[in-house]
């Protein structure tokens, strides 16, 4: 499964993509190349989560994507998503794990630091989440993170590498040339209400990685 961990990584956001925009906005995503999709939704209900959650990872497989459930393991569980990100302050790697068992993807964010970086990767967590890397309007208050940061990371870890924060089809490349496996977008893909557009941005920043 972490072989697939590469490419463009699309993350939603309910007041981006609310309520009935939220699947067909994802599905331009997809159509564009998102080779992984993870649910973010914070605001909505238990029952809205998890039949939002199980219509996605049916759409997310039809197109080939990798299905993530952001900060709930549970709900991961419940849908038979591909795996969960979770933040520092979302439960432990090991007990996500326990949960989900040994085939399914857990993500960790380690926002700039490589010491926390280091646990989750000591820990068994498939992928590491650095940034953010540009101007955020998701998280405007995080702090910044290097290009420096990303290389070191680079060097030091094995674990596939997702860069996040502020990045959109202008800014991405540097990102990769330093290492990113994965780049993460909420508001560069999805701050549109045109679905079509939304596939183009997909396709311009899928286009970006090297055919793997």
């Amino acid at each position: 499964m972490t072989a697939r961990l590469h490419g463009l990584y699309a993350i939603t956001d309910p007041m981006l993509i609310p309520g009935q925009h939220l699947l067909p906005a994802a599905e331009a995503a997809l159509r564009g190349g998102a080779r992984l999709l993870q649910y973010r939704d914070k605001p909505a209900s238990a029952m809205q989560r998890l039949e939002r959650a199980g219509r996605l990872a049916e759409l997310c497989h039809q197109y080939g994507a990798l299905f993530i459930v952001n900060d709930d393991p549970a709900l991961a569980q419940a849908v038979n998503a591909d795996g969960v990100h979770m933040g520092q302050s979302d439960g432990a790697v090991p007990t996500a794990r326990a949960l989900l068992g040994a085939d399914k993807i857990i993500g960790i964010s380690c926002h700039g630091d490589l010491t926390l970086a280091a646990k989750g990767a000591a820990e068994g967590a498939d992928y590491l989440a650095l940034g953010r890397f540009y101007p955020s309007h998701t998280k405007p208050e995080a702090p910044p993170v290097t290009l420096d940061t990303l290389r070191e990371a680079r060097d030091r870890f094995d674990q596939p590498l997702v860069a996040i924060g502020g990045i959109t089809t202008d800014n991405a490349q540097p990102l990769i040339d330093a290492g990113a496996d994965m780049i993460a977008l909420i508001h560069g893909l999805f701050a549109t209400a045109d679905y079509g557009e939304i596939e183009i941005r997909a396709r311009q920043l899928s286009r970006l990685f090297p055919v793997h």
